[in-house]
């Protein structure tokens, strides 16, 4: 009886074993773009982005549900920029090309921060000098802020009195979002079109 005893005990302790190396190790949720990633995005990725309502360049108002209709480029800038913003907006419409010759369909969005400026048509003819499928977006400067926010990007304006040809300090990344995943990853100016097209080819690959 006692030797029944000992060999079941001996077997709820496997099992209590087994359960907790399945809740430790098995049972956490695994990060499908793990061999994607190249840096550690701090606070996570779910921290950034969200819901934002912008106008687009027909002067239309839009949420991000009509814009993020599939993998999607993010950029925030402004259309007076001298260098910074159609760099790396150029760059990132070449990566749009490189990943559509693969059969990868990404669209590339411009979000102005100088909504004071940046007319609905400003951005639509902003982004179609950048690339033929690029969405150029603006809005009040309430809607701005917050689609800023949401995307933890920075910008201040150094707009004087009477000063038309002001600039804006501005960070410089371009966020990569999936529909189904949101935010998954940021570029950065340094980066070329060729890694920008390689590494959002990996997360297609495995979303």
């Amino acid at each position: 009886m006692g030797k029944g005893i000992a060999i079941g005990a001996v077997v709820i302790a496997l099992g209590l074993l087994g359960g907790l190396y399945y809740a430790t190790y098995m049972g956490k949720p695994q990060d499908r773009f793990a061999a994607c990633r190249t840096s550690k995005i701090a606070g996570g990725s779910g921290s950034i982005g969200g819901p934002f309502t912008l106008i687009d360049g027909n002067g239309k108002t839009v949420t991000e549900k009509d814009v993020i209709t599939g993998p999607t480029l993010i950029y925030f800038g402004y259309t007076f920029c001298p260098d910074v913003c159609p760099l790396d907006n150029s760059r990132n419409g070449a990566a749009v090309d490189i990943l559509e010759k693969e059969g990868k369909m990404v669209t590339p969005v411009f979000i102005s921060i100088d909504p004071k400026r940046d007319t609905p048509e400003a951005v639509r003819e902003f982004a179609a000098a950048m690339h033929p499928r690029m969405i150029g977006l603006t809005g009040t400067p309430a809607q701005v802020k917050a689609a800023s926010k949401a995307y933890h990007t920075y910008f201040k304006s150094h707009e004087g009195e009477g000063d038309e040809y002001y600039l804006v300090d501005h960070s410089t990344y371009t966020y990569l979002v999936l529909p189904k995943y949101g935010f998954v990853d940021f570029f950065t100016h340094e980066d070329s079109a060729e890694d920008i097209a390689k590494r959002t080819a990996c997360y297609l690959d495995h979303s």
